[in-house]
């Protein structure tokens, strides 16, 4: 639709383009994921300033052209919500906001609406923020994986973990299975991985709990918990995230 679009956004990369240009990789809560020129930002006296950089939550202005030489739109004006400051003087908390960020742009990478999602991600930007450089910190292996199993959600791709996804058994459940799509029993094992009683209760508490209230749990339950997400992805959604955490 041809005109000016006028959105919140987080900002989730940010690229040098040209002289003095940035191609920006956004994503808004009635648009979902777009990309946005900003021309001559790179100048020392771009009216931008420093705002059209990665993890910063705008309120912005984008112009469609009616006939578009590509799906790049521009930016016209760009007003900070919050910059997330804290987080990025904090090095675990500005990596975890960049996997976020990433698994978001990833995951959710069309034009569809998904409020829901960019209210989740700033909620993660948020908390990132406020735990930044203190003992309360959400920069964890824990909080990563919570965020994925609340991105699987919404995209419709949670994992059964009631009962097992290929026979619907409701006890001996001993395994994962990303292509049954959650949990299986001891009879149904062969098809997945064996997945311990930590790392299903870590999942299934994880969905259930708000990001601040995130669930504590060993590494070996993490690890896991975590192949279980990696492997749901790359059976129902073809897609490959990042480590949730540095290797």
């Amino acid at each position: 639709m041809a005109g000016a679009l006028k959105t919140e956004a987080v900002v989730l990369r940010s690229l040098r383009y040209g002289e003095a240009d940035r191609i920006l990789h956004l994503y808004t809560p009635q648009r979902g994921r777009v990309s946005a020129i900003a021309k001559g930002v790179r100048r020392t006296k771009s009216r931008f300033g420093g705002r059209l950089e990665p993890f910063f939550r705008l309120q912005m202005v984008l112009y469609e052209a009616a006939r578009p030489r590509s799906d790049l739109l521009t930016v016209t004006s760009a007003e900070t919500v919050d910059g997330y400051r804290r987080l990025r003087e904090d090095g675990p908390a500005l990596d975890s906001a960049a996997r976020a960020c990433d698994a978001v742009g990833r995951l959710f990478e069309t034009d569809e609406a998904h409020p829901g999602v960019f209210a989740l991600l700033c909620n993660e930007l948020a908390l990132l923020d406020a735990g930044a450089g203190s003992q309360r910190s959400h920069a964890t292996h824990a909080n990563q994986l919570a965020f994925r199993l609340k991105l699987l959600l919404a995209a419709g791709l949670a994992p059964q973990l009631a009962a097992c996804a290929a026979c619907g058994e409701a006890d001996h459940l001993a395994g994962f299975s990303g292509s049954a799509g959650g949990v299986v029993c001891s009879a149904c094992e062969a098809t997945g991985f064996a997945l311990g009683e930590e790392a299903h209760a870590f999942m299934t508490d994880a969905l259930g709990s708000a990001l601040a209230d995130v669930p504590q749990a060993g590494d070996r339950a993490l690890r896991e918990a975590e192949r279980a997400i990696h492997e749901t992805l790359a059976h129902h959604a073809h897609v490959r995230l990042r480590p949730a955490v540095p290797r």
